[in-house]
């Protein structure tokens, strides 16, 4: 533990060098700061292209049918797998890992309330679906597995169908009305719309949803599937069952095993991880070119320890001559490295952290939405070992000179001028 006289020691020798110790603490402050504000900023953003993301189910892969491409068992190329609720509950039963499988038909639809007749897309689902999309419901609810189960006549619709045959904002009025889906009578249980607005969820603000097994007996549409949803259980990787969905698909619609089409996929998983793995790495490339300028600060505080050390030969000298172990010396100066790091450094912490949050504020103030930028922020873990750095840095600063110091001999030392 250091004592009283440690301490005035070292607040006299910085009072003596107040300029030279404020420039020496400037470099570890503007190091600091700058890690702390590099990690900020690529937070905000990482947050925004996660947004984007919304409430999508993460470790999901989508499934579908196009034309193959190679002959086989008799079968010429070109011909399309027509995929249904039969390989669903087949992957079901067969494939270990999957946590549940939401199809999706779609036809075009000519949707009637009174004299108001649009062209809408209908979709044919189960309940699962919104799992996987993560769609906002505005009012009412989304199709229910009793609505499955029994083939009710319901129906969910788009924020923008909403809109046009009920008014703006006059969901509610929209829930237990009736409208016509391609001469069907349906009732309107819900308002439902994407998370965010995205070129690529447009056109969910103009769809409908009806049961799926409605859709197969209303309209036609012979039990079909035109793709599916397919979510892996939380202790699966969709990744480690993709192969055996597509394989076991191929065997059922006679598609040769090596024909890159006919059923078709898209690995969400797989994208999340690459766009989480750029971002580790960005994180990583922060941390360098931060702890970088944090080295440049820190090299500085060592060598004013070392002007400190030399201007004060003489008197360490006498410490040493009246009984001062080299251990006490060296704690000293460790201890002034450390002191002025710490200061320092929590300082630029702090700045730093006020800075980065003041974004976020006059942002959320002036309603700014910026599509590559949301949210930004420093997290606790960041900032603990933020300071723990600083620590270690003012720790290794002060560890050539305490080491200089302690080999003063104390008869040279008491000669020097």
């Amino acid at each position: 533990m250091f004592d009283r006289d440690t301490w005035q020691e070292i607040f006299a020798s910085l009072e003596k060098h107040k300029l030279r110790t404020a420039l020496t603490a400037l470099g570890v402050f503007w190091g600091i700061f700058m890690l702390i504000f590099m990690l900020g900023m690529g937070s905000g953003l990482r947050n925004a292209i996660f947004r984007d993301f919304g409430n999508h189910a993460k470790n999901v892969m989508y499934v579908w049918s196009s034309g193959t491409s190679l002959p086989y068992q008799g079968f010429q190329p070109g011909r399309t797998p027509r995929l249904n609720m039969e390989d669903v509950d087949y992957l079901l039963e067969n494939v270990e890992g999957v946590d549940y499988i939401a199809p999706r038909t779609t036809v075009p639809g000519n949707i009637t309330k009174g004299e108001i007749v649009e062209s809408y897309e209908i979709r044919g689902e189960l309940a699962d679906m919104i799992k996987v999309e993560g769609f906002r419901v505005y009012k009412g609810r989304y199709i229910h597995p009793s609505d499955v189960a029994e083939s009710r006549k319901v129906i969910v619709i788009g924020k923008r169908v909403a809109e046009v045959l009920f008014g703006a904002g006059n969901w509610e009025a929209a829930i237990g009305q009736s409208l016509t889906a391609n001469g069907v009578e349906f009732k309107v249980v819900g308002v439902f719309g994407p998370e965010r607005i995205k070129p690529w969820t447009e056109s969910d603000l103009e769809a409908t949803v009806i049961p799926l097994t409605t859709m197969h007996r209303s309209f036609g549409t012979g039990g079909r599937i035109h793709y599916f949803a397919l979510s892996a259980l939380p202790n699966y990787k969709v990744s480690d069952i993709e192969n055996k969905v597509n394989s076991i698909l191929k065997s059922r619609h006679h598609v040769a095993p090596n024909d890159p089409r006919g059923i078709g996929g898209f690995n969400l998983e797989e994208q999340f991880d690459r766009i989480n793995g750029l971002f580790n790495g960005i994180g990583l490339f922060l941390w360098i070119v931060g702890i970088g300028t944090l080295i440049a600060g820190v090299v500085g505080v060592s060598n004013i320890m070392i002007i400190t050390v030399k201007e004060r030969t003489k008197e360490i000298g006498i410490r040493k001559a009246i009984g001062a172990t080299p251990g006490m010396i060296i704690r000293s100066i460790l201890t002034e490295s450390v002191f002025i790091t710490l200061i320092s450094g929590y300082l630029g912490l702090l700045a730093g952290v006020v800075v980065i949050g003041g974004i976020d504020v006059v942002m959320e103030w002036i309603e700014v939405d910026v599509d590559m930028f949301y949210n930004p922020q420093v997290s606790f873990q960041v900032a603990i070992g933020a300071l723990l750095i600083l620590v270690v840095s003012g720790t290794l600063a002060g560890l050539i000179p305490a080491l200089m110091a302690a080999r003063v001999n104390p008869v040279v030392a008491l000669k020097d001028e």
